[in-house]
This record gives structure tokens, sequence and C-alpha cells, in this order.
């Protein structure tokens, strides 16, 4: 599974890798990428992605919990997919 933190601060996606990172050492390092949305032609609009690969499904529900409080807490939010 993948999982994917969204914000709109560059240092913010950044600060949360790191911390995932460090709270799941059994997960991937999560790649910190920028992503433009459809329709947008400002470049001040791109979001930067933390891409969390979880291709094991380590992530328990009380994990994904913890990662939505962590995207919250930067004002971010997680989509899984």
């Amino acid at each position: 599974m993948r999982h994917l933190l969204v914000f709109a601060d560059r240092d913010a996606a950044e600060e949360a890798a790191e911390t995932v990172a460090e709270e799941f050492p059994a997960l991937e390092t999560p790649a910190v990428v920028r992503e433009t949305l459809a329709g947008e032609d400002d470049a001040e609009d791109a979001q930067w992605v933390v891409v969390v690969e979880d291709p094991d499904d380590v992530l328990t529900p009380e994990g994904q919990s913890w990662m939505d409080g962590l995207a919250e807490q930067y004002e971010g939010w997680r989509e899984a997919g």
C-alpha cells in the first residue's frame, strides 16, 4: 500500500518524512516530491507530497492514525492508495 502525506510547505513535508522514517524504520525511506495539481497554472499552487511505500502492509490502523495526526500537525492530510 502507498500512503501520501500532502503539504503546502516543503519544510513541513521534509520534517514529516524524517519523522515517519524514525517512527517506522521497517518501511522504505519516504520520498518527498513536488506535485502540481491538475488544472493549476501557478507553480505556487504545487503541493509537496511525502510518499510512504508500505508493500508489506506493515502499518497497522494505529500507525495510519498516527500518520493522520502527523499530517494534521503540519496542516496537511494523508491519502491512501
